[in-house]
């Protein structure tokens, strides 16, 4: 490590170390600073951007050199802090300028300041999706929207009333057999396994990847980040009546084969019976297979690792799966009937649903915009549980125009 990466290092360390303090004293930021509420809260909207980015390297070092740091001092009964007195940003923005950083060189964060930002979960609302029998996948549209799809092959547009807007049947069930796509158009196996999209208006329907026999699509992922269609299929031997080979396909929006991820380093078999797809922020792949676990290869598709379950816990049964705003990958266990979280590098963190005392039904969803995960619940047939477990700042809205 060269003496001027040492020393970027060293500042980004001093900025959380520091970001730290400032978090455990923002209630004393109200109640000593005798300032307008509108400086206040720029000093909240400094913090805020900073938590944002705590796995983002990059775009942290960016936001230091882009944003003021606010003057911030308290002096309450035990202690003193001033961030400005510590930090020189001239300093920063010349290591900034001058030192390039690499996949090697960026600063990891671990789990433990990760789960700073978590709080315990809180229930927002329940309901029950009128018409569903039981709830096997997940698809967020809006705040108030999802499709729900059940284990009668239906996929369900409902509002957090649970009244149904509109249906879709013929589908696939018992798998991540939907998304939706970056403009809000649902994508769907149905049951000829064909890859098909509703129009945002749910009046027309284009097939956009065609079946191939013997190969059968078992699950879709629409990528936010690029649009492409992430499918794992299966083949069928039909005088046997088995699935005897499986992989996932990569398409772009249109429905062009890109890649296919199909063995691992030493040209084993990643998966055995893939039924949920997902990507993570950094464009690893994720897939939760019954039998093989937790499977996640990265982009170009060399195999990262595969989870089975916690250390000390029985093995995995994996259902639905998502990742939230840190990166986390949740997966529903249809043994343990919770929802298991662990970190992007496969290393075990919590049963999320435990605390709450709810048994899964492998339906999962996280809704990226406002932080919210959909879990389907066993306790009524067809029951969606919204839960809130990354902190919002929402008061930050509410102050700005103050």
């Amino acid at each position: 490590m060269t003496k001027r990466t040492l020393k970027l290092k060293n500042l980004v360390d001093l900025v959380v170390n520091d970001m730290n303090e400032l978090k455990k004293c923002k209630l004393l930021l109200k109640s000593r600073l005798q300032k307008p509420k509108k400086n206040i809260t720029r000093k909240e909207m400094f913090l805020y951007k900073l938590e944002q980015l705590l796995d983002k390297p990059v775009q942290f070092l960016i936001c230091l050199k882009k944003t003021p740091i606010p003057r911030v001092t308290i002096i309450p009964d035990t202690f003193s802090f001033s961030i400005n007195s510590r930090i020189n940003m001239v300093d920063i923005i010349k290591s900034i300028g001058v030192i390039q950083i690499t996949e090697t060189s960026k600063r990891h964060v671990s789990n433990e300041q990760l789960l700073e930002l978590m709080h315990t979960p809180v229930l927002q609302k329940s309901y029950t999706v009128i018409g569903a029998m039981v709830v096997r996948h997940i698809s967020c549209v809006t705040r108030d929207l999802a499709w729900i799809s059940d284990a009668y092959g239906r996929i369900i547009l409902t509002n957090t009333t649970g009244a149904p807007l509109h249906s879709v049947t013929n589908t696939i069930s018992y798998t991540g057999g939907h998304s939706v796509t970056r403009e809000g158009n649902l994508i769907y196996i149905d049951r000829s396994n064909n890859i098909n999209k509703l129009s945002t208006d749910n009046t027309m329907v284009n097939t956009v990847i065609k079946n191939t026999d013997p190969w059968k699509a078992e699950c879709v992922y629409s990528s936010p980040s690029n649009g492409d269609l992430l499918v794992a299929i299966m083949s069928y031997d039909n005088d046997k009546n088995i699935y005897t080979d499986s992989k996932v396909m990569r398409y772009n929006s249109k429905g062009q084969h890109i890649q296919v991820i199909e063995h691992d380093n030493t040209g084993q078999k990643l998966y055995k019976f893939p039924k949920y797809i997902t990507e993570n922020h950094n464009g690893d792949v994720i897939v939760s297979d019954l039998f093989s676990g937790i499977v996640v290869t990265e982009r170009g598709g060399k195999h990262r690792f595969s989870y089975t379950g916690p250390p000390s816990g029985s093995r995995l049964s994996p259902l639905g799966i998502c990742v939230d705003a840190l990166s986390h990958i949740l997966v529903s266990d249809a043994k343990s009937k919770t929802v298991q979280m662990i970190d992007k590098d496969g290393h075990f963190l919590s049963l999320f649903t435990k605390i709450n005392k709810i048994h899964v039904s492998g339906g999962l969803d996280y809704d990226s915009r406002n932080h919210l995960l959909l879990v389907g619940a066993t306790d009524h047939n067809s029951r969606v549980c919204v839960y809130r477990y990354i902190q919002r700042k929402d008061y930050l809205t509410h102050d700005q125009h103050d």
